[in-house]
């Protein structure tokens, strides 16, 4: 039976962790998860709601040493609960949140450790970590289907080992001196599952506890981390901290996924953040698969046992930490063995009356308008059956843009764009209802949409 480490740290002393700017050593971190694992509850299936990173990743540890599934649902909604609990009726919750008010049986994580003290491990000899079975499914994510019902994808230990170390080995990170990884994304989202608890328990290096939103605070954390270090983050939260109006910290690394990023703000995060930028490509179906330097390259480069094959207008990923031949939800140009170009997403087309453009080339337009702090078009109604695969009935957009009114921009836009693509209604907001890692649902939207009709209506009464 194959098996790998759970963590990759060469002696007890090696810090794994830091909070605050303090470190938590490898051996540390061990004690505390067999001391977890042997006090969970029956149910094989756990939803780690843990707040703070290293908490989060004890947690995960302590349920692979107890051959228990972690759950990673793409939200926490109550629907989304409803659904899970009818996925896995003998799932419970382990958090750290006092306020946690989810609708499953809760373990809480800090009273599992009333009267422990982990012993004191030297900070010399080499560290026993314990083996997981390869094959051991250690985590179920979820992604929504068209249905709204959570779709399962399954992840075994070994091919997650086998996704982080092909990272890890990509970024540098295996060699060399060990990076502090600090984290603007939740541990339970995929890119940070991946690229800051995995990651760092994987290729030697340290996570960071805190997970900071604002941009003092991110500032705050990067500079409370020891060098080298990373910034493992969004598009979304690199343009607020390079729009900050002061001086950022630097960095020697700084990874974004989860939304294609421009060339502009690549290099200007670069510029400022004084490091190399990294964009990873990937999806909670199949992981991370690609990386580009995007200031200086628009082309891809695959993992390098994975491989991409085109089906019609339909490309698919393969191979190496891959479970299973997956359809993947973008366009793309298959360039060779080992690269390929993005050109955008499937769902990102828009066709109205008889003209094309897309959402993404529609929110360039209109975030470059001066003013403008944050805009997106979206759908405000689902396309019918005569719209077509890529159509749409109804185009709003939402926008912050302080100072300025929704007839001047209207009036901007008419200049960048065909008015057939103006939006109706354009709703003018004080930000827009980004989840976590800085996306936005398109439930969300379409409620401001609404409320917006709504009130249009209750004024005209």
């Amino acid at each position: 039976m194959n098996t790998s480490a759970l963590l990759s740290h060469d002696s007890p002393g090696a810090v794994l962790a830091y909070r605050g700017g303090a470190p938590l050593t490898a051996g540390h971190f061990l004690a505390e998860a067999e001391h977890l694992a042997a006090g969970l509850p029956p149910g094989r299936h756990v939803l780690n709601l843990c707040t703070d990173r290293y908490h989060f990743t004890v947690a995960f540890a302590a349920c692979l040493l107890a051959g228990k599934v972690s759950l990673l649902p793409s939200t926490h909604t109550t629907e989304m609960i409803a659904q899970l609990l009818k996925f896995a009726p003998d799932a419970f919750c382990l958090t750290d949140d006092g306020g946690c008010r989810v609708a499953l049986p809760r373990v809480d994580y800090a009273g599992r450790f009333d009267g422990f003290t982990p012993p004191a491990p030297g900070s010399s000899g080499v560290l026993r970590a314990p083996r997981i079975p390869d094959e051991q499914l250690a985590a179920i994510v979820f992604t929504s289907g068209s249905t709204g019902a959570p779709i399962p994808y399954r992840k075994t230990w070994g091919r997650l080992v086998r996704c982080v170390r092909a990272g890890a080995a990509r970024l540098e990170l295996l060699a060399g001196a060990r990076h502090t990884l600090v984290g603007t994304v939740p541990a339970q989202h995929m890119y940070g599952f991946e690229s800051t608890v995995l990651l760092a328990l994987q290729s030697g290096n340290a996570l960071t506890a805190e997970r900071p939103f604002y941009p003092a605070d991110v500032c705050a954390a990067i500079d409370a981390a020891p060098r080298p270090r990373a910034l493992v983050s969004t598009p979304v939260h690199l343009r607020t901290l390079v729009a900050a109006g002061f001086g950022l910290p630097p960095l020697d690394l700084i990874l974004s996924a989860t939304a294609p990023l421009s060339a502009e703000l690549a290099r200007s995060a670069e510029l400022k953040f004084q490091g190399r930028l990294i964009e990873i490509y990937g999806s909670t179906e199949t992981g991370q698969i690609a990386t580009r330097r995007t200031a200086e390259a628009t082309r891809w480069q695959l993992w390098p046992d994975v491989h991409l094959t085109g089906d019609g207008d339909t490309t698919f990923a393969a191979g190496g930490h891959i479970e299973q031949r997956t359809a993947l939800c973008d366009v793309i140009e298959i360039l060779g063995e080992h690269e390929f170009l993005l050109l955008g997403r499937t769902v990102d087309l828009v066709n109205l009356a008889g003209k094309r453009s897309s959402f993404g080339y529609l929110n360039a337009q209109l975030n470059a308008i001066p003013g403008v702090v944050d805009g997106v078009f979206f759908s405000s109604a689902p396309a019918d059956e005569h719209a077509g695969f890529t159509g749409v009935t109804r185009l709003a957009a939402a926008v912050v843009a302080p100072g300025l009114s929704a007839a001047g921009l209207i009036d901007q836009l008419r200049e960048r764009i065909d008015p057939v693509f103006l939006p109706r209604p354009l709703l003018m907001v004080e930000r827009l209802p980004r989840n976590a890692t800085g996306k936005l649902p398109l439930e969300a939207l379409q409620a401001l949409a609404r409320e917006y009709a709504r009130q249009r209506g209750s004024s005209c009464n």
